[in-house]
């Protein structure tokens, strides 16, 4: 059996791959507008410099998505992606820098997750070594974003309404992953 070459960005995809790459590319959409909404609402300044770190690598993760996936294969439903980021960012800052760490830690405990399983489904696939590295250098940005945001967020006393926010952010999160895999 002839082994096969390594595919690289701007080839096709199967669906199955498509599908998947879609899930990422809507939510490093959504993340680029959770900080967006988190500089339109915050003053802060130690908050408004984590943003914009954090919005810088989004967008070069949103970057190198996009030369992976056709636009034909992204969502149909980009605009609902980029409110719900946005919502994500903007709600919790219009509470306190507290509240957004805390988002941002719940957010990126499910990315890392999803990643994971993103690199373990291709990294048993030899030709998509490059996608597979591809994702993991965006799994490795977001655990360093969840370290950070955890370690801003103060002790990890959680109330009632926190952890029903990320309990939210957790559901919503995993209901736009399966939404995404079909449109």
């Amino acid at each position: 059996m002839p082994l096969q070459a390594t595919v690289t960005p701007g080839q096709a995809l199967p669906p199955g791959v498509a599908s998947r790459l879609r899930t990422d590319h809507a939510g490093e959409v959504g993340a680029v507008h959770i900080y967006c909404g988190v500089l339109r609402v915050t003053r802060d300044p130690a908050l408004r410099r984590f943003a914009h770190r954090h919005l810088v690598t989004e967008q070069k993760h949103l970057a190198r998505i996009d030369a992976w996936l056709p636009a034909r294969e992204r969502s149909h439903l980009l605009p609902l992606w980029r409110a719900a980021g946005w919502l994500t960012g903007a709600l919790p800052a219009i509470a306190g820098p507290r509240a957004v760490y805390i988002t941002i830690e719940a957010v990126e405990t499910f990315v890392e997750q999803h990643y994971a399983e993103q690199v373990a489904y291709l990294g048993a696939r030899p030709r998509w070594a490059l996608l597979c590295e591809t994702l993991r250098e965006c799994m490795h940005d977001e655990v360093h974003h969840r370290e950070e945001a955890a370690a801003a967020g103060g002790d990890g006393q959680r109330g009632h309404i926190a952890r029903a926010w990320c309990a939210l952010v957790h559901a919503g999160s995993l209901v736009a992953v399966r939404i995404c895999r079909h449109l």
